[in-house]
């Protein structure tokens, strides 16, 4: 079992292929219980990041587009539309975290209002306290806002 776990620090692929045989097996007890644990809790966090981090990114350039319509380009319509493939594609995969998004919408909405910031240059006042999308506008593959 030591052998194992050491494994776990020393080739994590490797670990995962002994994981998978012992469980395909049967063998339950060469399973790296509390590795084997950590790793699958961590699966349904990193949905739950990879979620927000596009949902940031969705914002950002959904509000670049709303307000800085004179710099508007493909690049940034390529970003709202792949931030948006990206989260449908989680959502195929976990159907349950479609219950999570919409507590996250307005912490994503600040987090894209801060980078829009960043990025733009403009005042963060510029850019609307609360979010001015629905979920449904930003997932919307159409949906492109006006200025």
């Amino acid at each position: 079992m030591l052998k194992i776990q050491v494994l776990y620090d020393t080739d994590f692929n490797l670990w995962v292929e002994s994981q998978l045989r012992a469980l395909q097996e049967g063998r339950y007890e060469d399973l790296d219980m509390p590795n084997l644990l950590e790793e699958i809790e961590d699966l349904g966090r990193r949905d739950r990041q990879a979620l927000r981090s596009h949902l940031n990114v969705l914002f950002t350039h959904l509000l670049k587009w709303q307000f800085q319509s004179n710099q508007r380009s493909n690049s940034w319509k390529a970003s709202i539309r792949n931030a948006r493939l990206r989260i449908l594609d989680i959502l195929e995969d976990s159907p349950s975290l479609k219950n999570y998004l919409p507590t996250v919408l307005e912490n994503g909405y600040l987090a894209g209002r801060k980078m829009a910031t960043d990025e733009t240059g403009l005042p963060i006042a510029t850019f609307p306290e609360s979010s001015p999308y629905s979920l449904a506008q930003a997932l919307d593959e159409d949906f492109l806002p006006e200025s």
